[in-house]
Parts: C-alpha cells; sequence; structure tokens
C-alpha cells in the first residue's frame, strides 16, 4: 500500500493553497480588465465576448473557492489521522483523497492558465 508523509502531504496542501490564493487574485486582476474593456467597447459582438469571460471567471472563482475548502479539510483529516496514530504517515483513503486534491489542482492549474491566455488574445486589440 502506498504511504506519504505528514510533512510532504502538509507542504503539498501548503503550496497548493498558496497557488489558488495567486490565481483567484489574478482572475481578479483579469475581472477588473474586463469592467474597463465593457466600459470602452459596446459593440454586440464584444459585449458577447465579455459575457462569456464573465461567466468562465466567475465560475473559476467558485472553483478555486470549493477546492480551497476540500484541501482545508483534508488538511483536518490529516492532523486527526497524525493524533490518532502518531506514525508519521498516511495511507489508504486520506492517501487516495490526497491525490485526488492534486489532480485537482493541477486540473485548475491548468484551466486558470488557458483562461488566461484565451483572455488576453481577446483583450489585446481592445486595450
Amino acid at each position: 500500500m502506498n504511504k506519504v508523509s505528514i510533512t510532504h502531504m502538509s507542504n503539498a496542501h501548503t503550496d497548493w493553497l498558496r497557488g489558488l490564493d495567486f490565481y483567484k487574485e489574478e482572475v481578479n486582476i483579469l475581472k477588473s480588465r474586463l469592467t474597463e474593456i465593457a466600459g470602452k467597447n459596446t459593440s454586440k459582438e464584444i459585449q458577447k465576448e465579455i459575457g462569456h469571460f464573465e461567466s468562465q471567471f466567475n465560475i473559476q472563482i467558485e472553483n478555486i473557492h470549493k477546492l480551497s475548502h476540500d484541501i482545508q479539510a483534508n488538511v483536518k483529516l490529516a492532523g486527526r489521522e497524525f493524533l490518532n496514530s502518531g506514525a508519521g504517515y498516511i495511507d489508504g483513503e486520506l492517501f487516495e483523497q490526497h491525490n485526488e486534491l492534486g489532480k485537482r489542482y493541477l486540473a485548475e492549474e491548468k484551466t486558470v492558465g488557458e483562461l488566461k491566455q484565451a483572455f488576453y488574445h481577446f483583450a489585446s486589440p481592445l486595450m
């Protein structure tokens, strides 16, 4: 059975939470730029794109919030397991949850990067 040290898990959680904070701030900056573009451009085609990006930004903020909450819940479970076992390692279901959170974090990182790139492609001629 695979195991991971509590220290490694804790470091990963910290990295993920910091990364999510960064991505949330980045999306909020993009939302501000979108607001600037919306104020300067009133064509229906551009307004349609603005609506699309506004929706996508809101979805990603919500996804970041949910993932952050799930990571924090995993931190609490790991802390309890550590106190109960004292072994310094986790395995089983908690290990699987940790791995799934890592996959979700990487997916969110990729999604925000792709969204940012698409937004800049749209926004660069308008700014």
